[in-house]
């Protein structure tokens, strides 16, 4: 059978019909990165040894893994890069062992990070979840210098959120 197919030749017959000249090739303008200055890759940080620090607005959002962050009222905090100096990616860790990447070129931002979270819960039903509320997220350059440790807690506070609780609370008084 090998002294069969050494004797066949390629042939293809979309091609037979085409020209035979190479195709014009753009030499020396190669588009650049669509990562914006001053971003970083988390990797050269840790050779650095630069320290990472976290948007602390992540500990107010008393926000709901299982909902879409749009749903939240402070959309400024939103656009706010989630660590400083600005990342390109991070992974994010919790306890229970599940790992999320939030990846943005022009940097990380704390709605980047709440959507990786919500990819991963948005099928979730509120009873199912454990601790359904984020807390913030830590970095630890112990554990991990690349990743950030997810914090959970079980219920948010009062002004977050509660709207229809404020309502019965105001019928309640009266």
């Amino acid at each position: 059978m090998s002294a069969d197919t050494a004797d066949l030749t390629k042939v293809d017959s979309a091609v037979s019909g085409l020209s035979s000249s190479p195709p014009e090739e753009k030499k020396g303008h190669r588009r650049a990165s669509s990562s914006a200055a001053g971003v970083y890759n988390i990797n050269d940080l840790e050779k650095e040894g630069k320290e990472l620090q976290i948007a602390k607005e992540t500990q107010k959002l008393n926000w709901k893994l299982n909902t879409s962050p749009a749903t939240l009222d402070d959309k400024d905090t939103l656009k706010k890069f989630l660590t400083t100096p600005p990342v390109k990616k991070i992974d994010l860790h919790f306890p229970l062992g599940l790992e999320v990447t939030a990846r943005n070129l022009k940097g990380v931002t704390i709605k980047d990070a709440l959507d990786a979270i919500h990819k991963q819960f948005k099928k979730k039903a509120d009873d199912e979840l454990e601790l359904p509320i984020l807390a913030g997220f830590e970095w630890d350059r112990e554990i991990s210098w690349t990743s950030l440790i997810v914090h959970q807690k079980l219920e948010g506070a009062a002004s977050g959120g509660g709207k229809k609780k404020a309502k019965k609370d105001k019928n309640e008084e009266s």
